[in-house]
This record gives C-alpha cells, structure tokens and sequence, in this order.
C-alpha cells in the first residue's frame, strides 16, 4: 500500500443554516485500503459522501481525485472519472432484471442515453461490461431475475454490480451492511475485503464488528468535525472516542 491518496479531502465546509453538517473535515483514501468513517447517528457521515460524490455541494473545502481538483464536478462527472457509489437506500429499479440494472450502470459509462431509441440491451458491449460485474459479486447466475426477487444481501451485491460497471477507482459506500442479518453480514464483509484490491473504500459503516475486521484506518466523525484518525487499535485505546462514541456501542 503506497502513501499516495487517491481520494483526498480538503478542510471541507458545510452548512444547513446555524447548523454544521462538515466542519473542516480533511481525510485521505489510499491505494488499497478500506477507510472506515464512523460516528453517532447524526454525525454528518452521509452529508460528507453526498459532498465527495458530488450530489451535494460544499460550501468550502477541495475534493482531490487522482490528483485532480474534481469540488467543480458533478456527481455523474465524478461517477465518470472514476468515483463508484453504493447508497443507504437502495436506487435499483426493482421492476427490472438483475442484468438490466447492471446495464444501467454500463449505459452510464457509454455516456449514453436509456431510450427507447437505442436497444441497449442488445449492445454486446454494455451487456459484456454488465455481466462482467455481476460475475464479480456473485450474481451472474441471477441475472435473468427481476430485481424485487433477490435477497436484501443480494441487492448490495447488484449495487456494487453496477457501481462496478463505472469501472471505480474508488468506492462510496454508505453501510452496506444495514437491514443485513449474521450471514449477511459476514457474506458482505468477506466480499468487501477482497473488493479492497479493485479499488479503495471509503466506508460509512454502523457494524462496528465488521468495522474493526475490515477497516485499515477508522476516521470518527462528531458533530461534522473528524475527532480522531488511526489504525484500528489506535481508535479502541482512545478515550476520546471511547466517550465521544465507542462507548455507546463497545465493539
């Protein structure tokens, strides 16, 4: 693992009024890793991805991408330049196939529109890149299901399908693991582990169990501002956190 972030942030801002969602929040994502954000219900955790993604604007603050400055970019630009995002709430078309979800995201790196003007789903391309994906979390024997069939667990695993699809250099993910149950859980965290040598993740995760398995660096986040950064064992052994957050739920 090289020292060199491939996603860094920069004294980040946010605002809602008299309220601070992001207060000078810097971190990094390197090569490698996963990079767990963890806090309190509250913390601003999913605030600060909206503004890493980009479908949130900061009101301060630099978003650096592979060395570029991408704060300008919006989401689908940053989707473009390599930046994979995974949601709390699921945004798949449950109406449709497994295969057709994943061609949505595979549309998306074609930079071309779902209409009813371009059959896409007999674009050989789109559909070698959508099936590639599934084939990679596990699902390629599934694809010709509706969504709405899969198990909760399996439609995490179609979400990172089609984040796949965008061919990421980085991964968003916003708890994965939620609505999961035991073997769910540890079904998606042995999957996370090896995603890691794809691309980075930055993961906003409340299973503190699967939190302390997987993540390389763990970064607190408190009332929007980053309270403490460290390895694993750093983290446990800081009374800070411990008070400020561990505390309430001891892994």
């Amino acid at each position: 693992m090289t020292d060199t972030p491939v996603l860094e942030l920069r004294n980040i801002c946010k605002r809602f009024g008299a309220v601070v969602a992001s207060n000078d929040v810097s971190l990094d994502l390197r090569p490698g890793e996963i990079h767990a954000l963890i806090g309190p219900n509250g913390a601003g955790k999913s605030t600060l991805i909206a503004q890493i993604a980009g479908t949130l604007p900061s009101d301060a603050g630099q978003v650096m991408f592979e060395g570029r400055d991408v704060t300008g970019l919006d989401a689908v630009a940053r989707a473009r330049a390599g930046l994979g995002r995974t949601f709390q709430i699921s945004s798949l078309a449950m109406e449709f196939t497994v295969l057709q979800n994943a061609v949505l995201g595979a549309v998306g790196q074609a930079r071309t529109a779902f209409s009813l003007l371009r059959p896409v789903m007999k674009d050989r391309v789109l559909v070698a890149a959508a099936e590639a994906a599934l084939e990679a979390v596990g699902l390629a024997e599934f694809r010709a299901l509706r969504t709405d069939e899969l198990s909760h667990g399996q439609r995490r695993q179609l979400e990172v399908a089609v984040a796949l699809t965008l061919r990421p250099r980085a991964f968003l993910m916003d708890e994965p693991m939620a609505g999961l149950g035991m073997e769910g859980t540890a079904a998606m965290t042995g999957f996370l582990d090896t995603l890691r040598q794809r691309a980075p993740i930055l993961l906003v995760e409340h299973d503190m169990d699967a939190v302390f398995r997987l993540a390389d660096r763990i970064s607190v986040l408190v009332y929007g501002e980053i309270v403490a950064t460290g390895r694993p064992d750093e983290i446990r052994a800081d009374a800070a956190v411990r008070s400020a957050y561990l505390g309430e739920a001891t892994p």
